[in-house]
């Protein structure tokens, strides 16, 4: 953990993509943890606000479109053989994509909010086909929604991030309820707002 902080600290926003790619392709990076301390430096005053978002976003990003190019190219096989590497197997896989046919792109929107599935969500969508510009869209606007919560929470408690990620990853399932619950009120304006642009036109 101390490694993974020490990085950002030497090393900047090139230190948050970086490990912010590799910690949604599946590797142990502590991803939650890493934007609340990144929140808590912007909050110190060590990093500039946009571009530590930015950062935030775009490693998300880059590692959500390699989990999803993986799926697309290689599909299961790549989990059977390889899956021991980042403690995901065929089940795990199963259970994944099970919640895909069920709510299709919108579990790339909340999954990265469920510890241990956001990396299989854009795994998943590859190997269902699901065409790139709807991918890009679900899955970005996901990657923006989770850094922009995380690293505002390290900003807003400061000193104490890490207090506050102890108890945020004690008690994951009250996060996905959060989450869960962000997710189907954002789920009804969005058909509001839609149904109000059809009323107009």
């Amino acid at each position: 953990m101390d490694t993974i902080l020490n990085w950002v600290s030497q090393y900047g926003y090139l230190g948050i993509i970086g490990l912010l790619m590799f910690g949604i392709v599946g590797l142990p990076v502590p991803d939650e943890w890493l934007l609340m301390f990144t929140g808590y430096l912007v909050e110190r005053g060590d990093l500039l606000p946009a571009p530590a978002l930015g950062a935030a976003f775009l490693g998300s990003c880059c590692g959500i479109s390699v989990s999803y190019a993986l799926g697309t190219t290689l599909g299961a096989a790549v989990i059977d053989k390889y899956g021991w590497l980042i403690h995901v197997d065929r089940k795990k896989l199963d259970t994944v994509h099970g919640w895909f046919e069920r709510i299709g792109k919108w579990l790339l929107l909340i999954g990265y909010f469920i510890p241990g599935v956001r990396h299989l969500t854009a795994f998943t969508a590859g190997m269902s086909k699901l065409r790139l510009p709807l991918f890009a869209l679900f899955a970005f606007a996901g990657a923006l929604l989770w850094t922009a919560t995380f690293i505002t929470v390290g900003y807003v408690v400061g000193e104490r991030w890490r207090e506050i990620a102890n108890w945020i990853s004690s008690r994951s399932l009250i996060v996905l309820g959060i989450a869960g619950g962000g997710f189907l009120l954002g789920l009804l304006f969005w058909r509001w707002w839609s149904r109000r642009q059809r009323k107009k036109g």
